[in-house]
């Protein structure tokens, strides 16, 4: 006996009822198509995931049904058994995944294990479930069915199917990623099969949903842990294959490993579907071959699709952002080139009497390698004009950051007409070195309905830049922006480095406070100057106010600014003083 699965690894919209059910209407086609048995969307696929306070709507609530009922209506006359992932709400609200068959909900489960951390807030919408959903088929195959989280615990409700005897084990995520996670996840996916003796199908959502970034990575696993079909990360397939479900008793009967579980209780809702697997002429050939990517390339692949994904979702089509020779807008220009086409970025230069004829120089040379259409505005007489206006009520005091800061705010502003006047998007080009320590101005550089960056240390930029080129085969980014010293540009001869420390050892201390909650005296045991962090810590802490008005981010480190990590701005617990 064969089971042929259908993976519809695909990308939602989250509130898109209509374009999510399209989707799975297409989907489901396919899989008529093709003979399949079973057709596996990722979780909540019919709303997108995570729907937020849109789950306290009621009129969000029932539409979402309706979406479930044309398609459970769609489904009539057709042969697969479709697991797709909504809402249900009866007193409560429960994120589910729903058996539809042949025009008939024949079951539903609702996740038990949710997620509250990081990005997650589902307990704060979500009710969890209680028992664990097994579907058994007219010939006896039984799969379990378990949504994202149950998976990741080791004695969740997979432990209970498997015990009940389950041939396949189904697990529809909506996984977030961040970077190398796609390695570690598979490797628990591994595991979780092996111990269990069971086949483990599991299908990834993909795209970009504000902050977050599913990477996809969908795949079949054997009962001995062996991955023998993968599909790719950060794209959108639908895929099917064939797997022989019983090997899941072979393998059990081989290892005696589910003799050894350890379970609280073994209440497993059975729900028998009255469908027959039938003998299939062809084979669908799995693709062994796990295809994982290397570190920069993956970072990479990630920030095109949050990128494009939050400028398409969000109803625009062309972006608009400052020029400064530097590496970062380089490299934001770059990646935005990439994704839309050169024809729909637009650059702006904006030199001031700080300016180095070299900045300027280097942003040309960028825009003429990318084929990108570049606007020049000086801002030396706006800036004039204005140090003119408040020159009194400044008192004649020096200059300084106030100063400064003008001057970004100039360059904000005009950036924003752009934006305003064409209906472009504005993307902040700021990296998480920068934000962390707040060397950036509120209301200047900061400006933007994006800021792609924002969570990629200044060494990480350098590394996508490089990797960026490597791609493209040649100096894209030219190589006297690798080179030169990074500056503001904002008073004669700066650079970041007069009031930061060398970003090899601040983007080392940041990782470990920002990213490992590590405290002053365990990050100076490592080898760091115990002034220089706390000083770097200080920085931190002082510019919250900062990083709570900025533009969004895409997540790509376990904690990225935003939602992620929610630090408060009134804050008493100062441990650099």
């Amino acid at each position: 006996m064969r089971l042929r699965i259908g993976l519809a690894q695909l990308n939602s919209h989250v509130g898109n009822l209509k374009y999510n059910l399209d989707k799975s209407k297409k989907a489901l086609d396919l899989a008529e198509k093709e003979n399949a048995d079973i057709l596996i969307f990722p979780e909540l696929f019919l709303v997108g995931y995570p729907p937020e306070d849109l789950v306290l709507k009621t009129g969000f609530l029932s539409d979402s049904r309706e979406s479930l009922n044309d398609y459970i209506e769609y489904s009539k006359n057709k042969k697969p058994i479709s697991i797709i992932g909504n809402l249900d709400f009866e007193v409560d609200a429960y994120n589910s995944a729903y058996v539809i068959y042949n025009g008939k909900e024949e079951a539903k489960y609702h996740k038990i294990y949710l997620p509250n951390y990081s990005v997650f807030d589902e307990k704060r919408y979500f009710s969890p479930g209680k028992n664990p959903l097994m579907i058994e088929l007219k010939n006896g195959l039984k799969i379990g069915i378990t949504v994202c989280e149950d998976i990741w615990v080791p004695n969740g409700p997979a432990v209970d199917l498997a015990e009940m005897g389950a041939h396949v084990i189904v697990n529809i995520s909506a996984s977030p990623y961040t970077k190398e996670k796609p390695k570690s996840r598979l490797e628990m996916l591994k595991t979780r099969a092996s111990e269990l003796s069971t086949w483990l199908v599991y299908v990834n959502l993909v795209g970009g949903q504000d902050e977050i970034v599913f990477d996809g990575g969908s795949v079949v696993i054997n009962p001995f842990g062996e991955v023998v079909h993968s599909l790719p990360l950060f794209e959108e397939k639908i895929d099917f294959i064939d797997i022989d479900p019983i090997s899941s008793t072979r393998a059990n009967l081989r290892e005696g490993k589910r003799r050894h579980l350890i379970y609280e209780n073994n209440d497993v809702d059975i729900v028998k579907i009255n469908k027959e697997i039938d003998m299939k002429k062809d084979i669908k050939k799995p693709n062994k071959k796990i295809l994982l990517m290397e570190k920069y390339e993956e970072m990479y692949n990630a920030l095109k699709v949050g990128l494009r994904d939050y400028i398409y979702k969000n109803g625009f089509s062309k972006v608009v952002l400052g020029l400064s020779g530097g590496m970062d807008s380089a490299f934001v220009a770059a990646l935005a080139v990439d994704v839309f086409g050169p024809e729909n970025v637009l650059g702006i230069l904006m030199p001031s009497q700080y300016s180095s004829r070299g900045s300027i120089e280097d942003s040309i040379q960028l825009a003429n390698n990318l084929g990108m259409k570049t606007h020049t505005i000086p801002i030396r007489r706006t800036f004039e004009s204005l140090l003119k206006e408040l020159k009194v009520a400044f008192n004649n005091l020096p200059m300084d950051v106030a100063e400064e800061n003008i001057q970004a705010r100039i360059r904000g502003t005009i950036v924003m007409s752009f934006s305003n006047k064409f209906g472009y998007i504005a993307l902040a080009t700021g990296n998480k070195s920068e934000v962390a320590t707040g060397y950036a101005t509120l209301y200047g550089d900061m400006a933007g309905g994006l800021s792609p960056i924002k969570d990629i240390y200044k060494t990480e930029v350098y590394a996508l830049a490089k990797y960026f080129n490597d791609l493209k085969g040649g100096w894209i980014i030219p190589e006297n922006i690798f080179t030169k010293a990074p500056s503001a540009e904002l008073r004669p001869a700066q650079t970041d480095q007069d009031k930061l420390p060398p970003y090899e050892i601040l983007d080392a201390i940041l990782e470990r406070y920002i990213e490992y909650e590590m405290s002053i005296d365990e990050i100076a045991e490592d080898g760091f100057d115990l002034e220089t962090v706390k000083y770097v810590i200080k920085l931190v802490d002082l510019n919250e106010y900062k990083r709570r008005q900025g533009a969004p981010v895409i997540k790509i480190t376990q904690r990225a600014f935003g939602k992620d990590r929610r630090m408060p701005i009134t804050n008493g617990y100062k441990v650099w003083r």
